[in-house]
């Protein structure tokens, strides 16, 4: 499970960084959803990252396999 502390530094990627950084003073919030997804909270984002053994998984490429799927089909992730 990631921490409360944890929670509020973690940052979408592809949200924070290069050509696609979003404006505002902190962009790319994630909310934590039934203990094992990151989702991105900017409203064209759409990075879902798993949570696997405790661990979160936050390369851009592994959000980007979860963009078009809806938060409440997120099942139980795996590798």
């Amino acid at each position: 499970m990631v921490s409360e502390e944890l929670l509020k530094i973690l940052r979408c990627p592809a949200c924070v960084s290069g050509p696609t950084r979003k404006p505002g003073d902190d962009p790319g919030r994630l909310e934590l959803i039934r203990g094992v997804w990151l989702v991105c909270q900017e409203p064209d984002c759409g990075r879902k990252y798993p949570i696997i053994e405790d661990i979160p998984r936050m390369l851009i490429e592994i959000g980007d396999r979860y963009i078009h799927v809806p938060v409440e089909q997120l099942g139980e992730p795996r590798e």
